[in-house]
């Protein structure tokens, strides 16, 4: 099987997340090799690559998160949950389901969370995973920074802890703005934005929290601010993924991953 393109920017995003890091740099040295500093890498954009299942060693040292992220948060803590429900380890996982996200895992040095809570139930995982990667992996229309604005901003309307920190750190790499996650999630509505990130966001808030309202002259306005009618659909598509995504999360109290705390927080040194 191969990996789709999607879930290999998603482990491209956390490169280096398992080596050993502190405050002076980010905890994704890889990652600020290659997007940190320059921009997403070319080659990422439309390529997929065979994945390998980790070797066991791997796993046991990828299981709930390594380096020194997970030893600040692992302080006065025992076995932290990860859902309320349980969760799937990646040893346990399907093959198929093993072989794509240990290819995350196995840049990253950890598996994020999400997965192992939804992997109790494998088939919607991997629905999950293909929108996701349909929705977030695209060169079209908004850029990969404006679809995780879409979704930190809708996070923080609904309240949802996992999302805003692990796209949260995502979004910090992508606009290579170590502030712009915490402003934005804190207040969406009131953040100060350019226009057109602004539109973006009051679209997506719109949608997320009064879907019913939406008229017409809503659709107008985010027109008038730049958006084409597709990047207008990435909004209310991301925004109604994640809506999903953040109640799966409150349904299964989904704890996030300590990696994404430091993940884009202060340019390499």
């Amino acid at each position: 099987m191969r990996i789709s393109s999607g879930t290999a920017i998603f482990a491209s995003s956390l490169v280096g997340a398992g080596e050993s890091s502190g405050l002076s740099r980010p905890a994704y040295p890889g990652l600020a090799r290659a997007e940190f500093a320059h921009g997403p890498r070319a080659s990422a954009a439309g390529s997929s690559t065979t994945p390998r299942v980790p070797a066991p060693g791997l796993v046991s040292r990828i299981r709930g998160g390594t380096g020194a992220a997970w030893g600040a948060y692992a302080v006065g803590m025992t076995s932290p949950q990860v859902s309320r429900f349980g969760h799937v380890e990646l040893e346990d996982m399907p093959d198929d389901l093993r072989a794509r996200i240990g290819a995350v895992a196995e840049k990253s040095g950890f598996v994020p969370n999400v997965f192992r809570a939804l992997a109790r139930r494998p088939a919607e995982l991997r629905a999950f995973l293909d929108y996701h990667d349909a929705l977030m992996d695209s060169d079209d229309g908004l850029s990969r920074a404006e679809r995780e604005l879409v979704v930190v901003a809708t996070s923080g309307a609904n309240h949802c802890t996992y999302c805003i920190v692990a796209h949260g750190a995502i979004l910090r790499v992508r606009a290579k703005d170590p502030e712009i996650a915490d402003r934005v999630a804190s207040n969406p509505w009131g953040v100060e934005l350019n226009e057109r990130e602004r539109a973006i966001v009051d679209l997506a808030l719109l949608v997320a929290t009064e879907s019913a309202t939406l008229t017409d002259a809503d659709i107008d306005a985010a027109r008038a601010a730049g958006l084409t009618d597709e990047e207008i659909w990435d909004v209310g598509a991301i925004t109604a993924l994640f809506a999903m995504s953040n109640r799966l999360a409150h349904l299964t109290a989904l704890r996030p991953n300590p990696e994404f705390f430091l993940m884009g927080r202060l340019p390499r040194a």
